[in-house]
């Protein structure tokens, strides 16, 4: 299990985390009553290569210079396939919960050791149609990062850190059309074309932290 160190968390994401765990949750996306599939993910944020280099108090975002883990899915998988991600997956039995399930699944995936991450909190569980699953976004600290790859081929085709700044960048930002008709926020960014319900997660994390930046909504590229 992961060591909770609340001193080592900036600031910064102490309150990211409290002011999303009471974000508003779009209709589309409340849990139903009953059913759908329990799930996690790690939304992993940690100091940007950089931190050391900028000046600042300790808890300033551009000093930390944070960037966010994601993974690319294998193109082979039945769900999800291609497709940029946060580290997760269903929760099992043996698991204590989400937290526990997105932590194994981090290891699991691209060998993040749980030891060096510190939980800041759990969002609301949100619901993805689609799939059926119901998902627990896990807000955590990246305290000792370390290099990560791909564990499984057949699960993970690429790992990516990608920096709050690149994501926040206009030119990065589109709205993405899929063949349903759907419109949603989407990132290119490292190659990855970021969409569908990491996108939404990425998109209301960077308004809640007063990181998000005047965009053309109106840049369409279609799935």
């Amino acid at each position: 299990m992961s060591h909770t160190d609340k001193n080592s968390v900036p600031g910064w994401l102490r309150d990211l985390a409290d002011a999303a765990r009471k974000m508003e949750i779009n209709p589309m996306a409340q849990p139903p009553a009953h059913g759908g599939r329990a799930s996690a993910v790690l939304v992993l944020f940690a100091a940007g290569p950089q931190a050391e280099l900028q000046a600042g108090p300790e808890n300033d975002p551009q000093k930390n210079n944070p960037d966010l883990l994601f993974i690319q899915r294998s193109a082979d998988l039945r769900l999800h396939a291609g497709q940029p991600a946060f580290p997760g997956g269903a929760i099992d039995a043996a698991d204590d919960g989400p937290v526990a399930a997105a932590l194994r699944e981090a290891k699991e995936e691209v060998g993040v050791e749980p030891d060096g991450v510190d939980v800041v909190g759990t969002l609301p569980e949100l619901f993805i149609p689609r799939t059926g699953f119901r998902v627990v976004p896990v807000l955590a600290w990246w305290r000792e990062p370390h290099a990560v790859a791909p564990v499984d081929a057949a699960e993970v085709a690429a790992v990516e850190r990608i920096n709050v700044t690149e994501l926040a960048d206009p030119e990065t930002r589109v709205t993405v059309r899929g063949p349903s008709g759907y419109l949603g926020p989407g990132f290119r960014v490292k190659g990855m074309l970021i969409w569908g319900f990491t996108a939404v997660l990425v998109d209301r994390l960077l308004a809640l932290a007063g990181w998000e930046r005047p965009w053309d909504t109106a840049r369409v590229i279609d799935l």
